[in-house]
This record gives structure tokens, sequence and C-alpha cells, in this order.
């Protein structure tokens, strides 16, 4: 079963099958890890496990299921290029559709049998002399295997907001990644903490229930519209019979979006100027109080955070049953919010849209490499990894959604799918030429690193706001700072000149950069 992308068609270094006994663990199973496990099987090898916190596959999508869930990319883009489904009911994907997309294509590639739910990993140390990751489990079992992915991703641990007497609050406190479906927002005080992408979602939804709503605006973000629409039966059946159209329409998408990318991550005034007119435009368009409007129009560059799209936020903080406070709450009590004003309003329920714990300079675990060094003493300046994907002095680790590999403008799958096909390149070398371990040499990464950060100097991201892409210091970590095209083409090939390497027959030992 051929699961090759249109971009490793093109490619003459792609993995090759691969016949080696080795086995390979992969953390998560959400698109990434799935992802990965395909590309491993369509090496042929089928020596992996996957290890999955939760009862089902899904990531941040089986998670996420508030109101009005949905992909801010492109459906035909956001889905594996090799996988492609031309029965999308929207342009932009809804959770539930985008959750069976990826259940559908896990059982397709028969991946279920390779799973092991309810497993979360809390420590992982890697043996020099066997050239194993050892890894302790929650409930105490202890697992090796040669070769460590990490697909965990970054969008998956929920961020409370810290304001005064939330532990307090005795009515109804929910998450947007934690929602509870059984509890009724019908005629309900409902107040909603946010106005971020899960917040500009789900708020619509919430005020069209809610006897009252309530939207605390932290800090306002640029909007642009939305240019979603439903994907008529007769234009899905064209796709399914004629595979080139929907092809086609993928590549249309991916090209539309890096040509919009200067407008996001430059920090040329040209660029700024022409995107902030766009969403200008909008706000006046959508919103006619003059006060207002200067409430929900930022006061930062656009593109110093995350831009976002849609066309029921600003009709739905007008409704007659909503208010929008520009700024977050001073205290929560038992039953009531108390504003900065000194008001007071009394809620039945408080939804906070907050994100999540961006692990911009910690590892998603404990990890150990060699001679004991700690993942997050390496990061203690902010994660750093060599094109994203490999860490010196961690042999046999590979990520997924590493360090500065975040799309600004376009799919992460875009920039995942070149990760699995770089980390099975690297495993069918080490299996080809009987290798204990691979260790990416740390001048290697170090030069890399300094590269991808003189870039960031000129880019929207460090234009002087604060953002979950930065860390407390002011490092981008998160992003990639220039086009997916050409992240592609930084790893089309794989260079083991790159790269120590310790041949199985002899005993483990450091080495230097």
């Amino acid at each position: 079963m051929a699961v090759t992308s249109i971009f490793t068609r093109l490619n003459p270094l792609a993995p090759k099958p691969v016949d080696t006994d080795m086995d390979i663990v992969i953390v998560g199973a959400g698109f990434s890890g799935l992802g990965m496990a395909i590309q491993l099987k369509d090496a042929g090898i089928e020596n992996f496990t996957i290890l999955e916190r939760a009862a089902e596959v899904g990531g941040t999508w089986r998670d996420n299921h508030y109101p009005g869930a949905a992909c801010d990319v492109a459906s035909h883009l956001y889905s594996y290029s090799f996988e492609q489904n031309p029965n999308w009911s929207r342009a932009f994907g809804q959770q539930p559709e985008i959750f069976d997309y990826i259940k559908r294509t896990a059982a397709k590639y028969d991946l279920y049998k390779h799973i092991r739910f309810n497993t979360t990993i809390v420590k992982s140390w890697f043996n020099e002399d066997e050239g194993r990751w050892h890894a302790l489990t929650a409930d105490g079992e202890e697992m090796t295997a040669q070769v460590v992915v990490s697909a965990v991703g970054a969008l998956s641990d929920p961020a409370y907001p810290k304001i005064p007497g939330l532990d307090n609050f005795q009515g109804k406190l929910m998450h947007t990644a934690q929602w509870d479906d059984d509890y009724d927002l019908t005629g309900k005080r409902v107040a909603v903490v946010g106005s971020g992408a899960s917040a500009i979602q789900v708020v619509p939804e919430v005020q069209k229930k809610a006897g009252h709503m309530t939207v605390f605006q932290r800090t306002p973000s640029w909007i642009m519209p939305k240019p979603d629409r439903p994907i008529p039966e007769k234009e899905q059946e064209e796709y399914a019979e004629h595979p080139f159209k929907l092809h086609k329409r993928r590549f249309r998408i991916y090209w539309m979006s890096e040509l919009f990318a200067p407008f996001i991550i430059s920090n040329r005034k040209f660029f700024k100027t022409q995107a902030e007119k766009m969403a200008k435009g909008h706000i006046r368009k959508q919103v006619k109080d003059r006060e207002l409007q200067k409430a929900v129009t930022p006061d930062y560059a656009i593109g110093c955070k995350r831009i976002l799209i849609s066309n029921d936020w600003y009709p739905a903080i007008q409704a007659d049953n909503a208010e929008l406070v520009a700024d977050g709450p001073a205290e929560i009590k038992a039953n009531s919010i108390v504003l900065k004003d000194g008001r007071e309003i009394e809620v039945d329920a408080i939804v906070c849209a907050t994100g999540f714990k961006v692990p911009s300079s910690a590892a998603p675990f404990q990890v150990q490499g060699l001679g004991g060094l700690d993942l997050n003493d390496a990061w203690d300046d902010g994660a750093e990894a060599y094109k994203g994907v490999a860490v010196s002095g961690f042999p046999n680790l590979f990520f997924l959604m590493g360090p500065n590999t975040g799309p600004s403008h376009t799919s992460v799958l875009a920039f995942t799918e070149m990760q699995m096909e770089y980390i099975g390149k690297a495993i069918g070398h080490m299996a080809r030429h009987k290798l204990k371990w691979l260790d990416i040499k740390k001048n290697v990464q170090d030069r890399f690193n300094r590269g991808i950060q003189k870039r960031m100097e000129n880019t929207s991201w460090t234009s002087g706001c604060n953002s979950w892409y930065l860390t407390d210091s002011g490092k981008n970590t998160t992003l990639y700072p220039g086009f997916n095209w050409e992240y592609r083409m930084r790893l089309w090939r794989f260079r083991p000149g790159e790269y120590h390497e310790q041949p199985a027959d002899k005993p483990g030992k450091r080495h230097a950069a």
C-alpha cells in the first residue's frame, strides 16, 4: 500500500524499504504519531508501538470538542497528502469530521493493533552500553526501545487563567479542551474568558444558547474574514471520481498559503500595512459602534500574535444577550465575577478559552540522554533541535513538531510529513549500517539554530508583544521563520556526516562536538 506524498514521489532520496529488527516507540497517537507509524509501515517496519495516554486516537481533535471547534487551515491541506479525503463537507473542517478522518485513517492502515492506550510516559533515559531508551510509565511499568519518536505535540495540556478566586467558584467551570457535553448552557449566565483561537469559535455558539454572555477579552486579536463554505455533494463526487482535481485543489491551497506567508511572517512595513488594512476593513464592516471598534482593534503589529479567521465573532459579541469586557476579571467569587471597575456580575458558568501550556522550553516528560544529561537542562535557554527533529546528546530520539517547526501560515502536516520522511531516512541508515545509535553533532545543531534566531530578528513575532510563541527571555522556540517549501528542502536529504555514529559492535561512549 503506497502512502508516499507528492513531495516524496519527486524525491529520489525518499526512504526506501528497510530490513530491520530494531524496535521503535512512538509517543502520541495524534496526526503526527499516526503519520509516523504509516511511514514506518510503508518502509516495511512493523516492529513499533504507539503509546497514547488517552483511550482513543486523535490528539487535540479528540480532546477539543467544544461547540464550534474547527480548523483554521483549509480541509484539503489539513489532511495527509497520501490519504486525501474527497468528501470534506466544508472548506474548513469541523472537529467531528476531522476526528472521524483520523480514526478512519488509523483503521485503514491497521494501526490500532500497534497502540497501547491509557499509557503515560513519566520518565525516559538512554542506556549508552545497550544503545536503548528505557521508559517508565505512570503505572510503574518499564519498557525499552532502540528508537523513540516524540509526537506529543504542543497543544495538549490546557492552561487555566491565573485569576484570584477561580478555585472557589461554585458554578460550572470548564476549559474548551475539557468540554462537558452534558452541561446545558441554555438560558444560563455564562462568562467566557479569552479572545484567542478557541474563543472566537466557541463564543458564537455559546451566544446562541446563553441567557446572557459576558466575554472577557484580555487582549484583542487580529481577525481576518474566513473563506469558509459548504462543499456540495456534486463537487465531492468530482473529487472522488477524478483524484487529479483533488490533488490540484490541495496544490492550489498550499501555494496560496505560501504566497500569503510574508504578510504574516515579515516585519517589513509594506506587508504589515496591507495585512492590517484587510483586518481593519473586516472590523469596520462588521462593527459599527466606534467605541467597540477601538476595543477590538489590537495595539500591536499584526502577526506578532496568531492571526485568526472568523465571520461570526464580531456579530456574536454585539448580540443583545452579549457584553464584551475589554479586560480580564479582577476576582472570582462563589457565584459571581468582579470586574476591575468594581462592578460585580452573577454567573452560572465560566468557560476558559485560554489555550494550552506550550512547552516552549520544557520537555514533554523527563528525558535523560548521554551521561545523564537532562533535556530540560539542555533546553535551559529555550528548546533547540537540529531542523526541529534531533537534539544533540539524545541519540535515537526524534521529534515531530519539535522546536521552531510550528507553522504560521500553512498546515502543520506540511511540516510533519517531511519530518516523518527524514526520520525514516535516519532509521533506514541505522539499519543498513547496523548502528547502535545516531547523535546529531552539537556544532551542527548550534549552527542551525544561530541561523534560525538570526532570521527571527526580521519577523513579526519579535516586534514587541507578548505571545505564547516566546519563552520568558523573549526567544521564539515555536515557529519556523520562513516558507514551508524552503523548510522541506532543508529536510530533503539525510546527511550522515552531520551525526556521530556508534556501530552496534562497539561499546557506548560520549562524543565531543
